[in-house]
């Protein structure tokens, strides 16, 4: 799975997907008053976040390296633009403190057989998949335990539960941020404060779609074969998931039904882990 956005820095009741987002109704803005920080936020599932945050009542805060995108896509939901490359630790800590909703979102990805992997794309990966939603939550949890109330999504991926070859990187930090997300679970529950892990299959993001080519030359088979062979070779229901679904899910967990979920893994897999 690829829940994450392709620019670096860019994944139920209350939550039904509309075309393009996943939007709250008109008459339930259950989240008037918070605010919400979403990394990734200028495409595919963090823009799909934000969105249905924004749907919802939130002052969103769209976290995205790519400026022009995530300005468009905070002057579209009356949010707030934040650019900043999450792979530099000054900028991250940095970043806004008082989020009340925090959606790790924001990744990248490099396929290649392990020998062949460079050292230097892996410890990338690490430092904006798992350092930078530590730092981010660093610095958001005092702010949600002082209000009493707090929400955690990380969007993880089917490669937080099940490895793939080709793939070392990815998969260390998805596993990496599932034991973040338990951690903060256990600690944020005196709190007020929950964290899940939000566990699609591949989504239909500029990440998926940039990779095909590097899937078909580590895998020897051609780009048509990728998307039958690779992405849905292990699921049952034979598509991509769109941004929209795995955001509804995420608005989902930002509700007060949601209040005694923590520390979970929800995949949203297509039956992969059913296996």
């Amino acid at each position: 799975m690829e829940s994450t956005e392709s620019s670096l820095e860019s994944s139920p009741q209350c939550a039904e997907p509309l075309a393009g987002a996943a939007s709250a109704p008109a008459t339930t803005r259950f989240l008037v008053g918070r605010k919400a920080l979403v990394t990734g936020a200028a495409s595919g599932i963090g823009r799909a976040c934000a969105e249905g945050l924004a749907s919802a009542g939130a002052e969103v805060y769209v976290v995205d390296r790519a400026a022009e995108a995530a300005k468009e896509v905070a002057e579209a939901i009356g949010g707030t633009a934040v650019v900043v490359d999450l792979s530099a630790a000054d900028a991250v800590d940095a970043l806004p403190d008082d989020a009340d909703i925090v959606v790790n979102n924001a990744g990248l990805q490099h396929v290649a057989p392990l020998h062949d992997f460079p050292p230097e794309r892996f410890t990338l990966i690490q430092r904006v998949m798992v350092e930078a939603p530590f730092r981010i939550l660093r610095r958001t949890l005092p702010h949600m335990y002082a209000r009493g109330w707090g929400r955690v999504v990380n969007i993880s991926s089917v490669h937080g539960l099940r490895a793939s070859a080709y793939k070392s990187a990815y998969v260390t930090a998805k596993h990496a941020l599932e034991g973040l997300s338990k951690v903060v679970a256990l600690e944020g529950a005196a709190h007020g404060v929950t964290s899940n892990c939000i566990n699609p299959g591949y989504v239909r993001t500029p990440l998926v779609e940039d990779q095909i080519a590097n899937q078909a030359v580590a895998h020897g088979i051609s780009a048509a074969e990728v998307m039958e062979k690779v992405f849905l070779e292990r699921t049952a229901i034979k598509r991509l998931i769109e941004p929209a679904e795995v955001a509804a899910a995420a608005l989902w967990l930002c509700t007060e039904r949601s209040g005694y979920v923590t520390g979970v893994s929800l995949p949203l897999d297509g039956g992969w882990t059913a296996h």
